[in-house]
């Protein structure tokens, strides 16, 4: 076959890239040279369009124990030995094309990274974005990705504990699906991804290899079309039950003397782990395909090197210790094969049947060697002078009490802001008998982390409206929103990982949100000293119109050091007194409220200030530590109203509150967003302490009103009572799948 510039545009390469790679090879590569090439230099692993300002995060300090980038994911310092190891990655093109597998498989690939660290995973997360909920296809996708998810997570036997879920128009082509994963360990068993010592065995694991998911990698690097489907072989298949054996194998492993090091076979498959783990090793391979398990006859060497079949790990073994790997994975029923050895040449020599298929030096495939780095242009985005033209003297306000409540009941059921019941009975909160927070909620999902003595607070956050109206100082929104969640929660926050969802890298408007983001998303994490450990870069989700909004997604972990400082965000006792932290601003700037009420689509971000964010953090943790508060709760999306609502909904409790709104218009002081507030409640008795504190720390707060047995007082007018607006509240996203026609299929 010759191959020609055409082929490799075929591959999803550059006639420029082409070219370099003839450079580094001194030749004109084979088939499966290039399809290797075409793997390894995507957008998805080699970060090619991304990797320049991702440098600029702060990625050390703090409890890091491991570089941003330098293992599987990231791994931080809990202390008494142990260390907690966490990531979230995207798997949104797999998802637009087949839900139910995407959304799994995205599930099991991120907890392959976690175990293959030598950590048990304790804990999923997930942040997931579609289109409008009255659309039938995104009650399709909707339906498909969240069974994927329950699926997995629920039969591999990690709780999922939290997440986010929003809907906007321009996420209908392209969902975004982001999973995340906790695990804990003892911090000196670490297993790294590094191939080492010539003549040591390397052992593929796991799952037999298929044709499923060949190409994933290159396909999460274009747009999604309507002929997408016809990528659906990129789609991988996932199977939790033969993951669980995976990981009890591969950690009983990890507690004998003979792993090297190892890696899981994600994106790009066995081109990638072997690649990678002898880059880093600064050694090569070679590799008998022939020896890999497969369960499907007659497989390509091509196809064997880019197949992302799920379940599969790649170890490198300490020669002689063959027969411990070996008995360990016989005891767990998994296909294990001795496929390489290591060599000292740097090259990865690829046999099929013992003739040669492919040598390829193993540093030009991989990220930070290699493979290309680009700088690419990029304009601030038309669309910023329309929100910069924005004025808020242009939008009526609400006029009396009556159309008060009224919107206040519009809000509440707004599927951004309405409980998410429907998707979170699908997932098995308490496996493992570690969450704590499904029947004492807080802003963030605190889990015990059994054996340490500690407990973690983990949330993951990111409203993308913000970043559409200010990349910049969105992505910090982001970031602060995160450490806002875990202090409410009476934790330290430590560490981010982030999954950053933007359009096409080459549009240089898409370019500028994403240059934008991750300024903004550096400075606020070193403000809050929460290094980045690593995460994802997902370019490309598009709709026919153009980019979806611009989505960093925050994950972040905290430390309970003591479990006694654990808080939660429910009223606790009728009488308790109800006051605002932080400055209440003039503001409705991207919020749910003028987006979905008064139908604006461009508007400015709502008021951030990131020194005020800081130090009204700083006091809310010291006085969750004194033991001076009975609840916490961030103000975020529906604003003031609907934080005090949805304190209520947990204990049926309701509230009287009177508002001196003067100077404010109604609906900013209710439902205006601006960031920087915390509502906390107080025994009557020790609000004048509270008070003090807040007048000598020069915070500013406001005196609302007081926790109330049942019923919900707004400004003296009766507006029922809690359990009429939790029925609202709960039911919502309810009443908009059930009243369609169309049925929601589950794959």
């Amino acid at each position: 076959m010759e191959i020609t510039v055409k082929t490799a545009e075929e591959l999803r390469l550059t006639a420029e890239e082409f070219e370099l790679i003839q450079q580094k090879l001194g030749r004109t590569p084979n088939f499966t040279e290039l399809c290797a090439f075409s793997g390894m230099w995507s957008e998805h692993c080699s970060y090619k369009n991304s990797i320049k300002w991702l440098k600029t995060l702060p990625r050390n300090g703090g409890r890091m124990l491991v570089a941003a980038g330098e293992e599987n994911a990231g791994l931080m310092d809990m202390g008494n030995g142990f260390g907690v190891v966490f990531k979230i990655e995207s798997h949104n093109h797999p998802s637009a094309i087949e839900p139910f597998q995407g959304a799994a498989t995205g599930v099991g690939g991120i907890q392959r990274d976690i175990f293959t660290m030598g950590a048990r995973p304790i804990a999923s997360l997930n942040s997931l974005r579609f289109g409008n909920l009255n659309d039938v296809k995104t009650r399709w996708l909707l339906a498909g990705v969240v069974h994927g998810i329950g699926h997995y997570g629920n039969c591999f036997g990690v709780p999922t504990v939290g997440g986010e879920i929003y809907f906007e128009d321009c996420y209908h082509t392209n969902p975004l699906v982001n999973a995340m994963s906790v695990g804990i360990m003892e911090a000196k068993k670490m297993i790294s991804a590094t191939a080492k010592g010539v003549g040591n065995p390397i052992f593929f694991v796991g799952s037999a290899t298929g044709k499923d998911g060949i190409g994933g990698a290159s396909f999460a690097s274009a747009n999604i079309t309507e002929e997408s489907t016809e990528d659906l072989p990129a789609v991988q298949v996932g199977d939790p039950f033969q993951e669980k054996k995976l990981l009890e194998a591969c950690l009983e492993l990890a507690e004998t003397d003979t792993i090297i090091g190892m890696q899981d076979m994600g994106a790009a498959g066995i081109i990638c782990s072997t690649a990678e783990m002898s880059a880093k090793g600064g050694v090569g391979m070679r590799i008998d395909l022939d020896k890999v398990p497969t369960r499907q006859k007659n497989m390509k060497a091509w196809e064997l090197l880019l197949s992302e079949s799920q379940e599969r790990m790649l170890i490198c073994v300490q020669k002689g210790k063959e027969a411990i790997v070996l008995k360990i994975f016989e005891k767990w029923d998994l296909p294990c094969s001795e496929i390489g050895e290591v060599t000292d040449d740097g090259i990865l020599h690829f046999y099929m049947n013992g003739e040669l298929e492919a040598a390829i030096p193993a540093e030009e495939l991989v990220l930070g060697g290699g493979a290309p780095q680009y700088t690419r242009e990029y304009t601030e985005p038309k669309y910023l002078s329309l929100i910069a033209d924005f004025k808020m003297l242009d939008v009526e306000d609400i006029v009396n009490e009556v159309e008060l409540k009224n919107t206040a009941e519009k809000i509440i059921q707004i599927p951004n802001i309405a409980s998410k019941r429907w998707v979170t009975v699908q997932y098995d909160s308490m496996v493992g008998a570690a969450n704590t927070s499904t029947n004492s909620p807080s802003d963030a999902s605190v889990v015990l982390a059994k054996g340490t003595g500690k407990a973690l607070a983990i949330t993951t956050d990111c409203n993308s409206r913000y970043v559409f109206a200010d990349p910049q100082k969105g992505a910090m929104m982001a970031v602060a929103e995160a450490a806002r969640n875990i202090v409410c929660s009476g934790a330290e926050p430590i560490g981010v990982t982030n999954c950053l969802n933007f359009g096409n890298p080459y549009n240089p408007e898409v370019y500028y949100q994403f240059v934008k983001a991750v300024t903004g998303m550096g400075e606020a994490c070193k403000k809050f000293n929460t290094p980045v450990t690593g995460g994802n870069v997902s370019f490309y989700n598009q709709h026919p119109e153009g980019a979806v909004y611009p989505t960093p997604t925050i994950g972040m972990v905290g430390i309970l050091d003591d479990f006694e400082n654990r808080m939660t965000l429910d009223f606790k006792e009728a009488g308790d007194v109800i006051v605002l932290i932080g400055a209440q601003q003039n503001d409705i700037g991207s919020s749910e409220y003028l987006h979905k009420i008064k139908g604006v689509e461009y508007s400015t971000a709502p008021y951030f200030n990131l020194d005020e964010e800081y130090q009204m953090q700083q006091f809310v943790s010291s006085i969750i530590k004194q033991k001076l508060i009975q609840s916490a709760h961030d103000i975020s999306e529906g604003g003031l109203i609907v934080t005090l609502l949805e304190k209520g909904f947990n204990r049926d409790l309701g509230f009287d509150i009177t508002a001196d709104t003067t100077g404010y218009r109604k609906d900013a002081f209710w439902f205006g967003e601006a960031q920087g507030r915390v509502v906390v409640t107080v025994k009557k008795q020790d609000t004048k302490n509270l008070i003090a504190k807040l007048t000598d720390a020069a915070i500013n707060y406001t005196v609302l009103g007081t926790v109330t047995a049942l019923a919900v007082t707004v400004n003296n007018h009766n507006w029922g009572t809690i359990t009429e607006w939790k029925e609202k509240y709960d039911t919502a996203i309810e009443k908009i799948i059930n009243k369609q026609n169309e049925p929601i299929i589950h794959n």
